[in-house]
């Protein structure tokens, strides 16, 4: 493996699961966040009491994240593949250009970092100590991310496990697993699928799926 592994912050602030698991453990797709399920409930509980925040606010700040979705970010890639100034300013200064060519105001989230897949070089992302995901382009993350599985290998056996996502890439492609920490995020831009040329960004967009975008998918003919 050829890895691009950065430096990993442990000052977490969210989604605290730091048990490690065997390295070669299958992916599952289910929670294992019992504990700071109930740390989460139990903070909640004495935001309220101590007047720091209403019961009504918390369920208006729950229900905001929740309705964010990956069609945010497949509408950035979309536009990126479609438009050549767009990508290369979204590469260099990703709040920038989203602000400047989108409308889209990312404020004080953490720091994004746009990663391009080329012919020669395939990005995967992981925060290998929690979960920390550039929820305010995709939304929620996939209970597969969070895994403690899905954490210790991908940085170990990425090219093991992407064969488990079904995605399998010649030896000559050089993958680079890139490491999210507390104040930094990673957004992968897929390469264009050349049946894709002619397509406008709202049909581009629809190739698109939130795993492309993490880097354990490819773009793929939207279902009729």
């Amino acid at each position: 493996m050829s890895g691009m592994h950065h430096d990993h912050d442990h000052d977490h602030d969210h989604d605290h699961d730091h048990d490690h698991a065997d390295a070669h453990a299958p992916i599952e797709d289910h929670d294992t966040f019992g504990e700071f399920q109930l740390l989460e409930q139990a903070i909640r509980e004495l935001l309220i009491e101590n007047g720091v925040l209403t019961a009504a606010e918390i369920q208006r700040q729950i229900e905001f994240q929740e309705s964010r979705t990956p069609a945010l970010g497949s509408a950035i890639v979309a536009k990126a593949w479609a438009d050549p100034a767009f990508k290369a300013a979204l590469l260099e200064d990703p709040k920038a250009a989203l602000a400047a060519s989108m409308g889209v105001e990312i404020g004080s989230a953490p720091e994004l970092r746009v990663l391009e897949n080329t012919e020669r070089v395939h990005n995967v992302v992981v925060c290998t100590l929690c979960s920390c995901y550039p929820r305010m382009i995709l939304g929620i993350p996939p209970a597969w991310y969070k895994s403690r599985e899905y954490r210790a290998r991908v940085v170990r056996e990425p090219r093991t496990v992407l064969g488990e996502f079904g995605v399998s890439l010649p030896e000559d492609i050089e993958v680079r697993v890139s490491d999210s920490t507390a104040d930094l995020r990673f957004l992968v831009i897929p390469v264009r699928p050349p049946q894709t040329e002619g397509l406008d960004e709202r049909e581009l967009a629809r190739w698109v799926g939130r795993d492309a975008m993490i880097g354990t998918g490819l773009p793929s003919a939207p279902v009729a």
